[in-house]
């Protein structure tokens, strides 16, 4: 069943505003805290913010895709490995950049990565697809929508690591999307659970972006459905915890203490490895 697009666009000017305003007000220690990436401190995810920002200009507005993909590139974890390479490389040069530099291209880039994105056919064929939801091919609002998701959470977990400012992030007019944008992974990820014809699971969210989403089985795969019939089972997640949980950030333990089953216990377990980035 196709789903309707999920339009992001508008957010990204404030997504911006949010994150440059709470980036001056850090110390330098704050710059170096540790956050719930294990290799990455508050700089280094500025830093990658901000490489996405060029990269995109790079590549989807002038053409150039600059260093070749190495290894196996036709699998997902070949792909993941050149991208944690190219990650890791830009962080290792871009560490002598002050914070303030950091921030000033941050602003720069920011406003011509918004001003081109709206460029974009948002039905035609995206550069990259949207592998966390099983896609070969990926329409460009949905690329987009993938980009929202990927700026929303770096910037949370910034916010996480210095221990204030998370509810900003937490407001529906920008966590919604991010969700929305995030469940869209859960038919390619129940794809291996098998279950008769008709099997419904229900995904819902407390406070304090609530939200639903009911999955049903067909023949022959998994979608999602704007039905709401009495599932066979419930999942109930914590909101506020939400995003750790889509972004691996989230470690068993404290999973199932926010994550809760009701009805088939078998058919909500899956729930708690749903991955909705590149890892």
């Amino acid at each position: 069943m196709k789903q309707p697009p999920i339009v992001t666009l508008p957010l990204f000017a404030e997504l911006d505003r949010l994150l440059l305003d709470f980036l001056r007000t850090l110390t330098p220690e704050e710059w170096e805290r540790q956050t719930l990436a294990p290799r990455w401190r508050v700089m280094d995810v500025a830093l990658h913010l901000l490489d996405g920002n060029l990269r995109t200009l790079s590549m989807l507005r002038d053409g150039h895709f600059g260093v070749a993909p190495t290894g196996d590139m036709g699998t997902h974890t070949g792909l993941v490995e050149f991208l944690n390479q190219l990650n890791a490389d830009w962080i290792t040069a871009t560490r002598r950049l002050s914070p303030q530099v950091v921030v000033w291209l941050l602003e720069l880039t920011g406003r011509e990565y918004s001003a081109f994105l709206p460029t974009l056919d948002p039905w035609a064929p995206a550069a990259f697809a949207v592998a966390w939801a099983g896609e070969a091919e990926s329409a460009n609002w949905f690329h987009v929508a993938r980009e929202y998701t990927e700026k929303w959470h770096h910037q949370q977990q910034i916010r996480q690591a210095v221990g204030r400012g998370e509810d900003a992030l937490l407001a529906p007019t920008l966590y919604e999307p991010y969700l929305q944008t995030s469940m869209r992974a859960l038919p390619h990820h129940y794809r291996t659970v098998l279950a008769p014809e008709g099997t419904q699971l229900r995904v819902r969210l407390s406070g304090p972006a609530t939200g639903e989403w009911q999955l049903v089985r067909t023949a022959d795969h998994w979608e999602l459905t704007p039905e709401r019939p009495t599932p066979d089972a419930t999942v109930t997640i914590d909101g506020a915890v939400a995003w750790r949980l889509f972004s691996n950030e989230l470690d068993p333990t404290d999973a199932a203490r926010h994550v809760h089953t009701e009805g088939e216990q078998w058919l909500g377990e899956k729930i708690m490895d749903l991955v909705a980035v590149m890892v």
